[in-house]
């Protein structure tokens, strides 16, 4: 439902996610002069799209308040501390706790009981902004490429890997009975209007989280063929409880294939735009024609 308080909500909630996509070196200098305290209170403010959303729905309370209000300022405590412990950037098991939580949070839906109906994706968006506060502004992890300032070579990147990742999923997805051809042409305004929205809203959260993140810190751990592995296992898994109550194993399977395939688009220059542009394009041409 669109109302004003929706609305605002869920501008404050994209603030964070694009004001670090394009002006982070800025954001960077500007939380560094802050007091520590106030670095590590500060995303606090995240809470304020609950309190709109629940308040306009008569749907508040407190316990899912100081979730969303605590769960950020832990967050970037814990990641404070493992910058202090692991200033070269190896991977610090606070990095990897704080990732294995967010993940399984969304995953699992933990805290979508919160919000009212049809509006949980607040839920994924502001685990997201806790997130990209505590690893870009506090932890300062490098090599995220966490960079929505597109440019020509990550287009090229991404559609090379989407022209490597296709037949293949053409052949496994229809053997196995998983995609099924839709021969509808919906015109060129829905099919751009599926790829943006999933650009923002589900590639660039993903790949952000599962290469620039995960993909990142585990190559420091393992080097950069397990770390690809790895991850794209994880994120093929991560996959197997959608469209159904059981493990949907041909899901995982598809899903850790293109994992694959996204993360070579990232490692290869390091940049979340290349590997979302792959993502982006293999879900809207699933959700178009292969559903």
């Amino acid at each position: 439902m669109i109302t004003p308080a929706n609305s605002i909500a869920a501008l404050l909630t994209l603030i964070p996610l694009l004001a670090a996509a394009f002006f982070q070196e800025r954001l960077v200098a500007w939380v560094e002069k802050l007091p520590v305290w106030s670095r590590l209170v500060s995303p606090a403010v995240l809470s304020v799209p609950y309190v709109l959303v629940n308040c306009a729905a008569d749907d508040f309370h407190w316990g899912w308040f100081a979730l969303y209000a605590l769960l950020p300022v832990g967050i970037a405590g814990l990641l404070w501390q493992a910058g202090t412990k692991d200033t070269e950037q190896h991977g610090n098991w606070r990095d990897f706790l704080i990732l294995a939580v967010l993940g399984l949070a969304v995953d699992l839906r933990w805290f979508e009981g919160g919000w009212p109906a049809h509006l949980a994706i607040f839920s994924k968006m502001l685990l997201l902004d806790a997130g990209i506060y505590g690893f870009l502004l506090i932890r300062r992890l490098d090599g995220t490429g966490f960079d929505l300032r597109l440019r020509w070579r990550d287009a090229t990147i991404g559609f090379r890997e989407l022209a490597w990742y296709t037949p293949i999923a053409l052949v496994l997805g229809l053997s196995l009975g998983f995609l099924h051809v839709h021969g509808v042409w919906p015109g060129p305004a829905p099919i751009v209007e599926a790829w943006l929205f999933t650009f923002l809203f589900i590639a660039v959260p993903e790949e952000l989280f599962f290469r620039g993140w995960l993909q990142n810190l585990l190559e420091r751990r393992m080097g950069r063929i397990p770390a690809l592995a790895l991850t794209a296992i994880l994120f093929g898994i991560s996959h197997s409880n959608k469209r159904t109550a059981f493990f949907n194993w041909r899901y995982v399977l598809l899903a850790t294939v293109a994992g694959f395939f996204y993360g070579r688009a990232w490692r290869q220059d390091r940049r979340v735009g290349a590997s979302a542009i792959t993502h982006a394009s293999v879900d809207a041409i699933w959700s178009i024609w292969l559903r």
